[in-house]
């Protein structure tokens, strides 16, 4: 192993239009394909804790056909794919640069790098997408009893004038814990795992890995990453609309665990596990597998070649 210059002074990552353009539509085509139905299966399964996943699929149906699945894709999960990326770029990038100026290594100022980032995205425009993603999967239910329901905007519009800031952002807390541990232990796990792969196919550590083998790695990160999914669980509780009368009122993080787990168990917390997993591998297969060939046709367009991770 080459031994690291520590006299060599950190350079930060470029962030160019490319990498922005190239993790915008990534992000954009997985959403609005498999991303969004995953989405709301997850959310419903979430919400409603008694329901399994058969179950979740035809309740979703019933509202809706195949519309039903899209629930909250536009403009909401529209608004967050298309600027998620360049947020976590962006601060990703500042805190990787800042950590190694204060002697971290390359490994743990990416995982610093990754775990800001991922606070930032919460706090800068995931948390109202996802609270209002919630909203509209869960307060479409109301189709159902006869009660039409309001356009997303007059939602939105309501809710801001009701409780501000605050209530388009319920539950930001733990969508930025959500995203801290996603990416801290997506990219350890997915670390590991490539070095599994190198060992059983006797490649060395200068050597590429196939698109397939990277795509096999950073799937078995996603996938047992989905061990927060309580966190995914409380978040979907404080955010949901779905009428509950003995929901204790101004939900904290610490108020909606104590209340999932009363009622329902540690097995409510793992509520919607199986469709997260399935939507961590559809996110890896859009980013990886695609990503090389997304990249060839942004150098193309703009005549940059796009160096990030995305």
């Amino acid at each position: 192993m080459a031994a690291i210059d520590l006299a060599q002074p950190p350079k930060k990552k470029p962030v160019n239009f490319s990498n922005l353009l190239l993790g915008g539509g990534l992000n954009m085509f997985e959403v609005t394909t498999l991303g969004q139905p995953l989405e709301v299966i997850k959310t419903h399964m979430a919400a409603n804790r008694g329901d399994n996943i058969v179950t979740a699929f035809k309740k979703t149906w019933g509202r809706g056909g195949v519309f039903g699945f899209y629930q909250g894709l536009i403009p909401w999960a529209w608004i967050e794919a298309s600027t998620k990326g360049a947020v976590l770029m962006f601060v990703a990038s500042e805190a990787e640069y800042h950590a190694r100026t204060f002697g971290a290594g390359p490994f743990a100022a990416g995982i610093s790098g990754g775990v800001i980032g991922g606070v930032a995205q919460a706090y800068a425009t995931m948390g109202f997408c996802t609270c209002m993603k919630t909203v509209e999967i869960t307060r479409h239910k109301q189709a159902s009893t006869g009660v039409k329901p309001q356009g997303t905007w007059s939602v939105f519009a309501d809710i801001y004038r009701k409780e501000g800031i605050a209530g388009i952002n319920r539950g930001v807390n733990a969508v930025a814990i959500r995203q801290m541990t996603n990416w801290g232990s997506r990219f350890g796990l997915s670390r590991l795992a490539e070095q599994g792969i190198r060992k059983a196919t006797g490649k060395g550590e200068g050597e590429r890995l196939s698109a397939l083998e990277k795509i096999g790695a950073s799937v078995v990160g996603g996938g047992l990453s989905a061990w927060n999914q309580p966190i995914e669980v409380i978040r979907v509780e404080m955010q949901s609309k779905k009428a509950d009368p003995n929901r204790p009122k101004n939900l904290t993080v610490a108020k909606a665990a104590k209340y999932i787990y009363e009622n329902n168990g540690l097995k409510g917390l793992y509520r919607g596990v199986t469709p997260r997993i399935g939507l961590g591998v559809w996110q890896t297969v859009c980013m990886v597998g695609l990503g090389d060939m997304a990249k060839e046709a942004v150098a193309k367009l703009t005549g940059e070649t796009p160096t990030g991770k995305h």
